[in-house]
């Protein structure tokens, strides 16, 4: 008799960042984001390439998939409506309770409508909710391959919680035990994200703008009104509702308050000039985090006794924070998965229902890896599209060809094999230039991705090489952690050195990424250092490219010299 298998479909969808991933028999068959194939960035709309692509991967139809994982437990927020009406009895909150009672309830009820809607794409399935945070313990505990952990989940709101600690263990079948949660109304990703609105960016997508206009002022201006509005406690963080008023979910509420705009200044429009002001708000802002996340280290070593962490949320995208807890030396070893915000939790999800079923079979396909996105490798290519663009196919030294040109100034566009999960371009999707190139952070901002000029750029190194030119001691895959810089890096490379001094790190090995290995060996050869810097390709307001298409779109309407696309060389 033949065994039937386990088809277990994650989902992150109708919120932000929509993504799906595949489970069969605990085999991760792939995981992909939405916006890489849709060219919507960010999109919340239902994951509809994302999961065709994983489908057809597979040789699986919708009628195969048995349980439908989602990413948020609709009850949960239900559960916050009475909480929020015991606010009204507090003055300083009464002017919101209902309002966030009813918020709750909404989406309670809105979430439930989604996963009746998602019944109705696989009418075979079980639709499973899965609780937020332990979705994101579980993608992150599993991304690291070890057999135990602490795991801190920090973000803006998942159902109620807004930062979790737990203990994980158990590779094969990995365990999460939540030991101490935070709820809302206190949340560090939602007083990041209110900082980055007033601030003229776009909340939910342009955080890592104010993280590297922080480099650029002085904390010391608002150090005092960020510790009164995000006050740390023996067991983490409360904020102050006088600064942030507290969430409604529900539109027509601002997030800083009256009070927060006297003690520093009005709200910045997008495109209006930067003053000392703004870069001194967002230094406040982000040390201050740095600090809570810091703090929030230290509970999660004492809870679990632990010596290797992993972080997730949202607000594990803040590679400055990252950093300062590895250089606290609280853990042996920090851990960020590839994709640590709301998209990731598509995984999780989907681990979290395979663990919970009566499958014997262990999870696979998980750990250490990134690239888990769709391929174009064996595609033929047509540039009747784009007619000012040329192409030849290289040989067998594409690695030696690319690094040749690099070291002699050409910005480079690469596109090679799947896409990577998560917002970092981690070599298959990237865009490369030298370090060594007088001016090329000002032709990289200005001519190529067309965004702020004091937006940095980070490098990619060998592994067995890193100590020489930065000092993190431990390996960074992802791209998720800022590291400072040897002497070495600060006189060949200030190009990669922001203002802060650090840099956001990847390391490279031959067995993650061969090709681009063998790219930063060839071009180490050439001029002594096996750096380059690798930015994403795609430019400002645009998804990663996950499609040839985006990625000729990209070469032909921004000022990248040349795309290497599956061992094909494109100009214009």
């Amino acid at each position: 008799m033949k065994r039937t298998l386990s088809v277990i479909l994650g989902l992150c969808s109708y919120t932000h960042d929509s993504s799906a991933a595949l489970l069969v028999d605990g085999e991760l068959i792939g995981f992909v984001e939405e916006e890489r194939l849709s060219e919507q960035k960010h999109t919340k709309l239902y994951p509809a390439h994302a999961v065709d692509w994983l489908l057809g991967r597979a040789k699986l139809t919708s009628a195969d998939v048995d349980t439908v994982a989602y990413n948020f437990q609709p009850a949960r927020y239900l559960a916050e409506s009475p909480a929020a009406l015991r606010m009204a009895l507090s003055p300083t909150t009464r002017d919101r309770a209902f309002a966030r009672a009813h918020g709750f309830a909404k989406v309670a009820v809105r979430t439930q409508r989604r996963l009746r809607l998602i019944g109705r794409q696989f009418p075979a399935a079980r639709v499973t909710p899965v609780l937020h945070h332990r979705a994101h313990q579980l993608t992150a505990f599993a991304a690291s391959g070890w057999d135990e952990a602490a795991v801190l989940v920090v973000d803006s709101l998942g159902e109620r919680q807004t930062t979790t600690i737990a203990r994980c263990h158990d590779t094969l079948r990995p365990r999460a035990q939540t030991l101490e949660a935070i709820n809302d109304p206190a949340s560090l990703g939602y007083v990041y994200g209110a900082v980055t609105e007033h601030l003229g960016w776009r909340r939910g997508d342009e955080e890592g703008t104010v993280m590297a206009l922080a480099a650029l002022g002085d904390p010391a201006r608002f150090r005092s009104l960020f510790t009164h509005a995000v006050h740390t406690t023996a067991t983490g963080f409360r904020i102050n509702p006088a600064y942030f008023p507290t969430r409604t979910l529900t539109s027509g509420y601002e997030r800083t308050s009256r009070r927060f705009v006297t003690e520093t200044c009005p709200e910045r429009h997008p495109g209006e000039s930067l003053a000392d002001v703004h870069r001194d708000l967002a230094a406040a802002l982000q040390e201050r985090t740095e600090q809570v996340m810091v703090h929030l280290a230290r509970r999660a070593r004492v809870l679990t006794g632990s010596r290797r962490l992993c972080v997730a949320g949202g607000v594990a995208t803040n590679c400055v924070s990252i950093g300062r807890i590895i250089e606290a030396g609280i853990f042996d070893e920090v851990f960020v998965p590839p994709a640590p915000g709301d998209a990731g939790t598509a995984i999780g999800a989907a681990l979290a229902v395979h663990i919970g079923g009566r499958s014997p079979r262990p999870v696979a396909g998980v750990a250490r890896t990134c690239y888990l996105g769709p391929s174009y490798e064996d595609q033929a290519l047509d540039l009747t599209p784009w007619p000012a663009l040329h192409q030849k196919t290289l040989g067998i030294e594409t690695a030696e060809f690319l690094a040749d040109q690099l070291a002699h100034g050409t910005i480079v566009g690469l596109f090679q094999g799947p896409v990577e999960a998560g917002p970092r371009a981690l070599g298959n999707r990237s865009i490369l230039a030298s370090p060594l190139e007088p001016g090329v952070v000002e032709r990289l901002n200005a001519t190529v991705k067309f965004r702020e000029p004091f937006r940095p750029f980070a490098p990619m190194v060998l592994a067995e090489r890193a100590r020489e030119f930065f000092t993190l001691g431990q390996q960074a895959p992802y791209m998720s952690m800022a590291s400072g810089v040897t002497d070495k890096t600060r006189e060949r490379m200030p190009a990669i050195v922001h203002a802060n001094g650090t840099s956001r790190l990847q390391t490279v090995t031959k067995a993650q990424n061969p090709f681009m290995h063998a790219v930063l060996t060839a071009f180490g050869r050439r001029t002594g250092v096996p750096v380059l810097i690798n930015t994403s390709l795609n430019v400002k307001g645009k998804p990663i490219c996950g499609t040839p298409e985006m990625a000729l779109d990209c070469l032909a309407n921004s000022g990248l010299d040349a795309l290497l696309l599956e061992g094909r060389w494109i100009t214009k």
